[in-house]
């Protein structure tokens, strides 16, 4: 592919995913206003977490305004304000991605991104109820830590970006270990989630393991749009395509709503707690029929004779991510 071919693809790429991004951004917004009036109307029990809650969706929205503020600042000057820049828009690209504002963007989205794995290690350990499942990803989140800082510095040089140079080596290896970190933790939470829901089935029935099958469930739980895009960003960015700019946009507005999808279901209370996987169960009794629904040969039954049991060892989710158990 020639220079010229290649950095029309690249602005194509790059003005596709700022309108892909104004879209996205129009749903994290929505989604933030609708999970910050469910938290804020709380004031029960959960209060400490709902404003934990609170405070980190505001720091991920603001985080994500900043990305989208930079990037409509630096399509304006390139396309509008600077068009008569010598060499045309792919020069002024070229020489200016590395601006001050543009490399504020990336130190921010790159704190996002830890922020998001990390909400990401604690749903994957309240789920497995366990601390030693997560010791790996903690490792490879601190690993993400020092490469972030890494790009953070190789990129505050002047005239560089993580486009170009030993930053481009450096920002590749940041994501090939983050996208590498959220594919592990989505598999985890995905693979603890369908293990219990077929256990449900095995042991209750079809009708109770439903919730443990759905799309939307897995989805959300497992923050499944934010690795997908990851990996998808990470593949185009390590083989070098213009096409990269597109899935960069994609996959850093997911790093918001993924996220705030999952808080929104930890506000309405539909989001799993550390009791969903490990509560011992509870016991169902019966009553024994009395005479007059025995048959004429059985023995006569009076009303308080022994129950009989049943311990029921399963927990099944009902819509608000609680445990319940039904009498047959």
């Amino acid at each position: 592919m020639s220079s010229n071919s290649e950095g029309d693809v690249l602005l194509n790429s790059f003005f596709i995913g700022i309108n892909i991004e104004n879209i996205l951004y129009g749903i994290e917004l929505f989604l933030y206003f609708k999970t910050l009036r469910l938290l804020l109307r709380d004031k029960g029990a959960y209060k400490k977490d709902n404003l934990f809650y609170a405070v980190f969706s505001s720091l991920m929205m603001l985080s994500v305004t900043v990305w989208i503020s930079t990037q409509a600042i630096f399509g304006e000057n390139m396309w509008v304000l600077d068009y008569g820049f010598p060499g045309g828009p792919f020069v002024y690209w070229s020489t200016k991605i590395g601006v001050w504002y543009m490399t504020l963007a990336m130190i921010v989205v790159i704190i996002l991104q830890l922020m998001t794995d990390a909400l990401m290690i604690h749903r994957c350990r309240i789920i497995w109820n366990s601390y030693r499942v997560v010791v790996v990803p903690i490792v490879l989140w601190l690993a993400t830590l020092t490469l972030g800082i890494l790009v953070a510095w190789s990129t505050s040089a002047p005239a560089s970006s993580f486009h170009s140079g030993i930053a481009t080596q450096i920002s590749l290896a940041y994501w090939s270990v983050s996208v590498f970190l959220n594919t592990t933790l989505t598999s985890m939470i995905c693979w603890r989630v369908l293990r219990h829901g077929r256990k449900v089935q095995e042991r209750i029935g079809k009708e109770y393991a439903s919730l443990y099958f759905a799309v939307a469930t897995i989805v959300v739980e497992s923050v499944l749009p934010y690795t997908l895009s990851g990996i998808a960003f990470l593949v185009t960015f390590g083989a070098g395509t213009p096409t990269a700019a597109v899935f960069l946009c994609v996959y850093f507005m997911f790093m918001c709503i993924s996220p705030q999808m999952l808080i929104f279901r930890v506000a309405a209370g539909k989001a799993w707690d550390n009791e969903t996987f490990s509560r011992p169960g509870s016991t169902i009794k019966f009553s024994p029929e009395d005479s007059s629904q025995t048959g004429s040969n059985g023995p006569p039954a009076a009303v308080g004779q022994e129950s009989i049991s049943r311990q029921c060892r399963t927990s099944v989710l009902d819509g608000h991510g609680k445990v319940r158990f039904s009498e047959v």
